[in-house]
């Protein structure tokens, strides 16, 4: 028997086998040696399923907003029989421009061409002009009544044109403005106007101080450091508000049907109506001139709709 005998082992206690169990569990922890919960392995593929389930969700509301705009055209490129047959089909059996032809051949398209530019355009650009200054005015100074202006800017937007359709037309009746395209104007000029401001007015309050302050420092008066550095800075924001007041003025049919009363003086929309005659309508040659009316609006939006994207998100962040 040797002299030095191995020493006993310890029992197994209830200690040591929680060590080992702690242990066992550490080594399979995560990176950060926190436990890793049973469902991580499936998260993503619930992930995946939220994603096309959104996915498809906004899909078919594509095709939902679209659709209207697909049947437009391809009713304007259909021949007339087609059109009023009553099997329809997604796609023209074939494909014509005579539609075109013919609403380009109605009477006074040019003149209503012609009215709508003046109208629009000079409605937009006062507004424009009118809203950069009084957005400027809001966001940069304070003065006694500016809050109660800013809410009664955000009243306005509440009451509906059709409301005010008759006490407009006595307003304008008073002036010597029926019949008349500054009329018109000026009603989609201050129509258009509260929102334009508003929308101007976040994204003046971006604009730091510091840019005015330093050149003022330079030299520049107040009014010239905001033509100079402010309103360039300004124009993303412009042509959001822009967009939003062609859209406005370009596609009103009411107002512009009761102010202006002669046929060489109606808008494009109201022009429309010479399609719909006692002997019926005129569908394709109706569907091809809304779509030629459309596409002003939707070349200026491809223009700008880059410039009007960074207006929308810089002009909502504060104020």
């Amino acid at each position: 028997m040797s002299a030095t005998a191995s020493a006993p082992k310890a029992p197994k206690t209830a200690k040591t086998a929680k060590t080992a169990k702690t242990a066992k569990t550490a080594s399979s922890a995560g990176p950060a040696g926190s436990p890793r919960p049973a469902s991580a392995a499936i998260r993503p593929d619930r992930k995946n399923r939220s994603r096309h389930l959104y996915n498809l969700i906004g899909l078919l509301t594509f095709v939902v907003m679209i659709f209207p705009v697909y049947w437009l055209v391809i009713s304007a490129l259909r021949p007339n029989a087609e059109i009023r047959s009553y099997d329809q089909t997604l796609w023209p059996s074939s494909i014509t421009f005579d539609n075109f032809s013919r609403a380009m051949d109605q009477a006074n398209f040019g003149t209503a061409v012609k009215s709508s530019l003046i109208v629009c355009v000079t409605a937009v650009v006062g507004a424009m002009i009118m809203a950069t200054i009084a957005a400027y005015a809001i966001g940069r100074f304070r003065f006694k009544g500016r809050r109660i202006f800013m809410i009664v800017l955000i009243l306005v937007q509440l009451l509906p044109p059709t409301a005010m359709l008759i006490p407009i037309y006595l307003q304008l009746n008073d002036l010597g403005a029926l019949n008349e395209y500054w009329g018109v104007i000026i009603v989609y000029l201050v129509s258009t106007l509260p929102f334009a401001t508003w929308m101007i007015r976040g994204f003046v309050i971006n604009i730091p101080r510091e840019l005015e302050e330093s050149a003022m420092v330079d030299g520049c008066s107040q009014m010239g450091a905001f033509w100079r550095v402010v309103f360039p800075l300004l124009a993303p924001g412009l042509a959001a508000a822009s967009i939003y007041s062609l859209i406005n003025a370009w596609n009103e049919y009411l107002l512009a049907y009761v102010v202006l009363q002669d046929n060489d003086k109606y808008t494009l929309n109201v022009w429309l109506a010479n399609f719909t005659t006692s002997r019926g309508v005129d569908y394709g040659a109706l569907m091809a001139a809304s779509t030629l009316i459309a596409i002003p609006v939707v070349a200026f939006f491809m223009v700008i709709q880059k410039k009007m994207a960074a207006g929308l998100t810089s002009g909502a962040v504060k104020g």
